[in-house]
């Protein structure tokens, strides 16, 4: 694959593998944990939000319903079936639902994102070369813009939230 998908894919490959890995060296605890400065967005709810942006946009892009809905994800995070709760635009209190015991796993979060990427992975493997240019509304935001804006837009954002997350959890531990 080459051209535009063949990028996008790559980095969005890339997000994937670096939660999964901090998943790994970081331990089962903390994704859920209350790692951080408290008013701070939580693990979890980054892996979550990451996936939940990811999820919106390519699926509203491929005219598709959200894997979060659709294979039953929302109900396994205790959350409504609502396709517009992605995390944006969440106060410090429902953001404050992905900490503490109650605060879903690693395990349900690189799960959740995993099942995300491979619509990614679908999305992108079939979408033609001018898809780029093609304007696809967004009826969980009412906006409307061009699929490059939107997969440039969720790379960003999805990188950004990526950067936090490694600053929460930590560098990773040092092996002799």
């Amino acid at each position: 694959m080459s051209g535009w998908q063949g990028l996008a894919l790559s980095l969005f490959r890339q997000v994937r593998e670096e939660i999964t890995r901090m998943a790994d060296l970081a331990g089962p605890e903390a994704f859920s944990g209350a790692a951080g400065d408290p008013a701070a967005n939580s693990p979890a709810w980054l892996v979550w939000h990451i996936a939940r942006g990811q999820d919106r946009n390519l699926s509203e892009i491929a005219g598709l319903p959200q894997v979060y809905v659709a294979d039953g994800w929302a109900e396994r995070f205790g959350r409504p079936a609502d396709p517009a709760d992605t995390g944006y635009g969440h106060t410090p209190a429902q953001a404050a639902a992905f900490r503490g015991p109650g605060a879903p796993d690693a395990a349900l979060l690189t799960g959740y994102l995993e099942a995300v990427h491979a619509r990614v992975e679908a999305y992108l493997a079939a979408a033609p070369a001018g898809d780029a240019l093609r304007v696809a509304a967004s009826p969980t935001l009412g906006t409307a813009q061009t699929v490059e804006a939107r997969v440039a837009g969720q790379l960003a954002d999805s990188l950004a939230h990526l950067g936090q997350l490694g600053l929460l959890l930590g560098p990773p531990p040092v092996t002799p």
